[in-house]
């Protein structure tokens, strides 16, 4: 769901782009028949995108805040991207002065890359690809300078916008205007790319690493004992006492790692003047306390079951 057009040339690259992203919910059938439909031109309207999608008892939800297009190094860089089951498909443009290079990514693998020194590149659904060629043949003039094609690109975008869902009606442009003939465009774009790639790569490793450690807190969050016995006092020194957890009690500390297994001793702190060894320390209403008089305890541990 985008529309980007670039064009490449010997005053630098100019690059336009709509900001619209929708979010689908809702049978795979229903969602190919509606998905066909938009692209094929039957819905013109996002009344009409909105109606017809409930008829096929499709949830969407429409913003038009994505940013599609960024400065990198000397070059601008237009993206689209398509959510998979496991994976996100990018297809990107990255342009400048006599030079642009096309990527198309899986993930953060690269699937296929091509290079080009000038002309007008065209991202999107074929019906706005086709309005939007159609558009630039009647208003293109390449004598003029890029802000000026930029004011076109954006005039494009929006008769686009109005005639299809697909295409919002907010946009971003963006230009470079770097010193470069073709073979130090194709020099910078390589090392631009590569550089890019790899901070996209660290990118999902950190992001992979975040969700792994988000479904450990959702996994030992589950975990968490608010009834039952978890051990016996051990030791006793003034209000500081060791407590033996038992077979199927571990202590956890906030970053959900295991401070003490099974059978391990914890320090926990009490109040209470009548404790002694061998008492029975357990959870009760989700308080920790003594099971012989509920004198509270307190520790700095989260205390799980295996």
């Amino acid at each position: 769901m985008s529309l980007i057009i670039a064009y490449i040339g010997k005053k630098g690259c100019v690059m336009t782009g709509d900001k619209r992203k929708i979010g689908y919910f809702g049978d795979k059938r229903n969602l190919k028949q509606l998905e066909d439909e938009l692209y094929e031109g039957k819905i013109r309207t996002d009344d009409e995108f909105k109606k017809r999608a409930g008829d096929l008892g499709i949830s969407i939800k429409i913003t038009d805040d994505s940013t599609k297009l960024k400065i990198v190094g000397n070059s601008v860089r237009g993206e689209v991207s398509t959510k998979g089951t496991f994976e996100t498909k990018r297809r990107r443009i990255y342009g400048t002065t006599n030079g642009y290079q096309i990527v198309e990514l899986l993930g953060s693998d690269t699937q296929s890359r091509k290079a080009g020194e000038k002309g007008i590149i065209i991202f999107g659904n074929n019906y706005a690809k086709q309005l939007a060629q159609i558009l630039i043949q009647r208003k293109w003039k390449a004598s003029q300078s890029l802000k000026y094609m930029g004011e076109v690109f954006e005039d494009i975008l929006a008769e686009v916008s109005s005639k299809t869902p697909t295409v919002g009606d907010k946009f971003d442009t963006l230009l470079q205007q770097p010193k470069f003939d073709t073979a130090q465009a194709q020099k910078h774009l390589n090392i631009t790319i590569d550089n890019d790639i790899k901070v996209l790569t660290k990118f999902r490793q950190e992001l992979t690493e975040q969700l792994v450690q988000q479904n450990i807190a959702i996994d030992m969050a589950s975990k968490i004992i608010d009834k039952g016995e978890i051990g016996k006092v051990v030791s006793i020194d003034g209000n500081m006492i060791q407590v033996q957890l038992n077979d199927k009690t571990q202590a956890m500390d906030g970053n959900w790692k295991q401070k003490a297994a099974p059978g391990q001793n914890v320090l926990m702190f009490s109040d209470s003047d009548n404790i002694k060894i061998g008492d029975k320390v357990v959870i009760e209403d989700e308080d920790l306390r003594l099971k012989k008089d509920k004198s509270p305890l307190k520790c700095d541990i989260i205390l799980c079951s295996l």
